[in-house]
């Protein structure tokens, strides 16, 4: 059980594997005797971070890179006891890129996902399993969307196009340029990714293909964001055609 917004409870639907993982995602277990460190690239997300944060599992720790909020959301998540890494440089890339160099080294497992509550972050022991068992190089997930206000129908057909572009030009059997995913934090500084924008989802999975990496999707619910937070890219069209801009540009490389 989780929250449709921030004081509100929902159910989550168990998801299944979109492509199959070796083993299942029972095996990889639900309880971590390790911490694993949480990215969460964040803008203005003060009013989910409270929910967000007391859903972390345990052994799982949010790394939260603060780009330019100006709603608190940095003092909100110290509040929540959460690390924040503030980022200067605006962009999504710039935010994840930041979290991944704090996160911590010993550890070299990490997850990223949205701070803004679309995502439970029950999910995560899930996605970060097969890269615990060495049996993927990055998982990602695949969103279901809950509701018809998680995820508006001009970014998906954006989404959609993409994907299938990434699929001609990378054979990678990945369906959805999605914001939450796991892999070793060494490999992902390897890849010496360059955008700082948009286009940063997209570019890793072009990396990822050319490296030859074992890429496994599952599929995560993705619920409405939390009240009195605003999408930077789903939530309006102009939003969504910055961001197919720049991973168009990442493709045309």
């Amino acid at each position: 059980m989780g929250m449709d917004s921030v004081g509100r409870q929902r159910f989550v639907r168990s998801a299944a594997p979109s492509l199959v993982c070796k083993g299942s995602s029972t095996a990889y277990g639900i309880s971590f005797s390790f911490m694993t460190d949480v990215v969460l690239p964040c803008l203005n997300e003060a009013p989910a971070l409270p929910w967000l944060l007391a859903r972390m599992p345990a052994g799982f720790h949010a790394v939260v890179a603060d780009n330019g909020s100006t709603d608190g959301s940095a003092d909100v998540a110290r509040a929540c006891g959460a690390r924040v890494v503030s980022v200067s440089q605006p962009g999504y890339g710039a935010a994840v890129h930041a979290g991944l160099l704090a996160a911590d080294p010993d550890d070299d497992v990490v997850c990223v996902m949205d701070a803004d509550g679309s995502f439970d972050p029950g999910e995560l022991p899930r996605l970060a399993g097969p890269i615990r068992a060495r049996t993927a190089d990055l998982v990602v997930g695949r969103r279901v969307p809950t509701s018809w206000r998680s995820w508006p129908l001009h970014a998906r057909i954006g989404n959609a196009v993409l994907a299938r572009r990434l699929r001609r030009t990378t054979s990678l059997p990945v369906h959805d340029i999605g914001p939450i995913r796991a892999a070793r934090r060494a490999d992902l500084l390897a890849l010496n990714l360059r955008d700082r924008r948009y286009g940063y989802p997209l570019e890793l999975l072009v990396a990822a293909g050319r490296a030859r990496w074992r890429v496994c999707e599952l599929e995560v619910a993705y619920h409405p964001r939390a009240e009195g937070t605003k999408s930077k890219v789903t939530g309006t069209i102009v939003g969504t055609a910055r961001a197919v801009r720049d991973m168009r540009a990442v493709l045309a490389r």
